[in-house]
């Protein structure tokens, strides 16, 4: 029995709901689609994307600014100045975003731009920025650690909530393993066990999960299928001239191709997906 007080489900029908915004929320019977390149790169891109994802049934957007590299000489993010992109485009388009929060001193400008703090697979056990992010005022899309076991995800989400601060979604996006095909293995299974022992809404990163984009799409369909509360998808104009993750991401096109065809899916299990953009 895992011991977290606040994150565990007290009985069966025990669900949170997680709002985006007065439109937006995780838990629910619609499930959540969040779309948008890896990286921030320029105004131009953004916009593009924004544009795009905005006549689909994506409801929200997804960039970062700052960008955990395992090399220290890989492009970091624009920092400030792709907040200040973010905020606008989001504004522009009434596409809620989602960006990375790799440090405490990064959350207070993350959070005056920004509509939800997403913590990363490498901070998950970072535990001070969890407790501070418990005071943040935002909520928080908590990724499972690339080598983390359930209980260590739950109690990663438990030391957030802890601090204050209850609007927690958990995310899925594969651990590590020896075989070197698919960047991470996409472990469904948590997925349908989070569900069971927490009633925290719980959603599936498909694209960081295979590293590969023609494996994205078929993933994300059995994330769906499995109780996925929703997905976060990586896609970009011009996919293989991304400077981050170019190789699983998608483009604009088979970004709404992938979200039309996950639609009788949601039905066939009892949920739905979005048939007009936010508005």
């Amino acid at each position: 029995m895992i011991n977290a007080k606040l994150a565990a489900k007290s009985h069966p029908q025990h669900q949170s709901i997680v709002k985006l915004n007065s439109q937006v929320a995780f838990g629910g019977k619609e499930l959540v689609i969040i779309g948008g390149p890896c990286t921030v790169e320029n105004r131009q891109q953004m916009e593009t994307v924004a544009a795009h994802l905005s006549t689909t049934s994506v409801q929200a957007l997804r960039g970062g600014a700052y960008k955990p590299r395992t090399s220290p000489y890989a492009f970091q993010g624009m920092g400030e100045t792709g907040l200040e992109i973010l905020a606008a485009v989001s504004k522009k388009y009434h596409l809620p975003v989602v960006t990375e929060v790799m440090a405490i001193s990064q959350i207070h400008a993350i959070a005056s731009h920004a509509d939800m703090l997403q913590v990363g697979s490498r901070n998950m056990q970072n535990f001070d920025l969890l407790k501070e992010l418990g005071q943040a005022g935002k909520p928080i899309l908590l990724k499972r650690g690339l080598a983390a076991t359930i209980e260590e995800f739950v109690m990663a989400a438990e030391y957030i909530m802890s601090h204050g601060n209850l609007d927690v979604v958990l995310c899925e996006r594969g651990i590590r393993s020896f075989d070197n095909y698919t960047r991470n293995v996409l472990d469904l299974a948590a997925v349908a066990a989070l569900k069971q022992i927490t009633h925290l809404p719980v959603i599936v990163d498909p694209s960081h999960a295979v590293g590969r984009r023609e494996l994205v799409a078929p993933m994300a369909k059995a994330a769906v299928a499995c109780g996925a509360d929703g997905l976060i998808i990586e896609c970009h104009p011009e996919p293989d001239k991304s400077v981050s993750d170019a190789a699983q991401a998608l483009s604009l096109q088979e970004m709404l191709e992938l979200v039309n065809s996950l639609k009788p899916i949601a039905t066939a299990v009892g949920r739905s997906i979005s048939e007009l953009a936010v508005a």
